[in-house]
């Protein structure tokens, strides 16, 4: 069975004065249904995400949501490192919220307090290569955006949502893709993300 890393958001937890790395269990049960066998990983030091990586022999990596850019600085650097692994060994990496927030801070974009997507669902409308899919209704879980303007230069809009705010993205060349919607948030997990995330993936 193939291995899927996932990353993990980090909780600050007073009462015993600890940070700790959590993983709601939907990733797991999203993993099993794209035919993965899912692998938290820990963040662990920059310098470490390398050796962590290969030595767990990962397939593909989904950057998860949870916690703004900034709010978790061993996560960030957790994450950078792991990208700059997954493209050097041309691993597919998908961004997942945080995850595309991160996959565009990490190319040289910025990000837009937005409003209006949080805890909601809203219909989104597929661009460039992933024009041939239908336009649908996704759920939102998010106050920080992309928009055209804070693009990455190197990175490319697959789906918008009507203000204007970037869904998908992606790179041309390198297996490097990122959306806003949380597909494991689901009750029901949509066929139209598992058949998405597979082609990304696999």
């Amino acid at each position: 069975m193939k291995l899927l890393g996932l990353t993990q958001r980090v909780e600050n937890i007073k009462q015993y004065h600890e940070r700790r790395d959590c993983l709601d269990q939907r990733w797991s049960a999203l993993a099993y249904a794209l035919g993965f066998l899912p692998v938290p990983l820990p963040n662990v030091p920059a310098s470490e995400a390398g050796k962590l990586a290969e030595s767990l022999n990962l397939n593909a990596i989904i950057l998860t949501g949870g916690n703004s850019l900034t709010t978790a600085p061993e996560r960030d650097a957790f994450e950078i490192a792991l990208l700059d692994w997954s493209r050097h060994k041309k691993i597919p990496i998908v961004g997942v919220c945080r995850g595309l927030q991160m996959i565009n801070h990490y190319f040289g974009g910025n990000l837009s307090a937005i409003e209006g997507h949080v805890a909601t669902r809203h219909f989104i409308e597929f661009k460039g290569c992933w024009e041939k899919h239908s336009t649908r209704e996704v759920n939102s879980f998010h106050d920080w955006g992309v928009f055209k303007s804070n693009l990455a230069k190197d990175l490319e809009v697959l789906a918008t949502h009507s203000d204007g705010s970037i869904e998908a993205l992606a790179h041309p060349q390198e297996k490097i893709t990122g959306i806003m919607w949380h597909p494991e948030r689901e009750k029901k997990f949509e066929s139209a993300d598992l058949e998405l995330l597979k082609g990304l993936l696999l």
